[in-house]
């Protein structure tokens, strides 16, 4: 039976406390396109992809009209296309992406996820072309999205993909530097990447999942921080009663959602990503809710034990309000998307090694963090290597997202706009890392990856 307060409470956290679905994501396979003629590829790609989402963004605007929650994304997910690039040796990669940005235009959708290569024990046919073709492909189109796995616990690091990914990210980025760099952006490296996320710019719909299948990833930081702002007095204990009640409302409308729009497509419901996801908005911040519990600013000493509190609190209440949570779960820390995080960036309480030490307790990684645009390929290989190896060794996924900014320096800003926000250039260390990274490789898995 309703309850007229729980209705009401609901009304309230969307209207004054940011609450939306910040995305629904269509899962789509593309394995069955798969062809030698890439063209030939192209054409079922394109066709598979319209048929199956072509109700995608209107459904989402029914269901936004029937329940009043705003879904601020529609988006698609596709099979890493390097699988399909490894059908068509030598023909041009980058004819995919073009395929996904037009597919993109006629269903409406924000983002696609997919142009992506999974590579953590090392290369198959196609990947290296696939990767080496990412530049470009996020240069000459505007929704894709692009990732690159290159570790695991169970498999180790690959330092060969690793060193190239450094490479990749500081050449989109100066393919795209006349806007803002904005191609790096939409590029992330990953450390035991997910088969389900429905959050860009990671998304891909894995080999293990179904043909087709819908994907909800809720949003809410505004509405943690407004019911911590209540209870100015609590314990550590009573935060995080507070915080698990109030994910389990937040997730109960993803779950909601979801199995609306499944219904409405005709396509199994996937998962509920449950991940705290911030905005630029004023009271949409994972920062601020830091700061409620205690923190002067966020990057303080004290930042990765808060942020260690919510994650875990905002999992164990999601979890029991729904059976098929999913994907990478938790709080991100984008520094460019978050308010409370680019003032303390700007503000230099926030530094990339903290940020770093915060991933490891967090949902992700290092997300949309700007830096100098001179910063060698090298240095941004050994900064993966990092992050991946927190990934490796605590068997959580862990992700890379650096943006350089070609031409500008410490201190100046890179304005993206909309969800993505905006960035300070952040310091980084100037001692080279080159020889380490130039010698190749593979880090071999932990022992603790041995569970057979």
């Amino acid at each position: 039976m309703l309850n007229v307060y729980n209705i009401l409470e609901t009304i309230r956290m969307i209207q004054d406390e940011c609450l939306d679905i910040r995305t629904t994501t269509m899962g789509i396979s593309l394995l069955d396109c798969i062809d030698t003629d890439i063209h030939k590829a192209c054409d079922k790609v394109y066709e598979k992809i319209v048929t199956r989402a072509e109700r995608l963004v209107p459904v989402g605007e029914q269901i936004e009209k029937e329940y009043g929650i705003p879904i601020i994304n529609k988006r698609i997910s596709v099979t890493p296309i390097a699988m399909l690039a490894a059908a068509c040796p030598g023909q041009d990669p980058v004819e995919f992406a073009k395929t996904l940005q037009r597919a993109a235009d006629t269903c409406g959708v924000n983002f696609i996820g997919g142009y992506s290569a999974l590579v953590h024990k090392g290369f198959s046919s196609g990947d290296e072309a696939l990767i080496r073709s990412i530049p470009e492909a996020l240069a000459v189109t505007n929704n894709i999205c692009s990732s690159v796995n290159i570790g695991s616990t169970k498999s180790g690091i690959n330092m060969d993909a690793v060193k190239l990914m450094g490479q990749i990210v500081k050449e989109t980025a100066e393919r795209t530097a006349d806007r803002d760099c904005i191609g790096a952006a939409k590029l992330v490296v990953f450390c035991n990447a997910v088969e389900d996320n429905p959050f860009m710019a990671g998304a891909f719909h894995g080999p293990g999942e179904p043909d087709c299948e819908i994907h909800v990833g809720v949003s809410g930081p505004g509405v943690v921080r407004s019911a911590l702002t209540k209870y100015p007095d609590a314990s550590i204990n009573e935060l995080a009663d507070i915080i698990k009640k109030t994910a389990f409302k937040i997730t109960r409308m993803g779950q909601l959602v979801g199995a609306r729009a499944s219904e409405l497509l005709g396509v199994p419901f996937g998962i509920v990503d449950l991940s705290l996801a911030p905005t630029p908005a004023i009271g949409d911040s994972v920062a601020h809710i830091l700061e409620e519990m205690g923190l002067e600013m966020c990057g303080t000493h004290g930042t990765t034990a808060c942020l260690a509190m919510l994650n875990d609190a905002v999992k164990k209440g999601g979890v029991m309000a729904s059976s098929t949570v999913g994907g990478l779960s938790g709080a991100f820390i984008p520094v460019s998307e978050d308010a409370g995080m680019i003032d303390a960036a700007v503000a230099g309480v926030l530094s990339l090694e903290k940020l770093e030490a915060m991933t490891a307790v967090c949902s992700v990684g290092l997300d949309m963090i700007v830096v100098p645009g001179d910063i060698t390929p090298e240095t941004i290989s050994a900064i993966i290597a990092d992050e991946a190896a927190i990934g490796m060794v605590n068997t959580k996924t862990t992700a890379v997202r650096l943006i350089p900014a070609i031409g500008k320096k410490e201190g100046e800003t890179l304005e993206f706009g909309g969800l993505l926000g905006s960035g300070p250039v952040m310091p980084i260390r100037q001692q080279s890392a080159a020889k380490f990274i130039n010698r190749g490789g593979r880090i071999p898995a932990p022992m603790h990856s041995l569970k057979n």
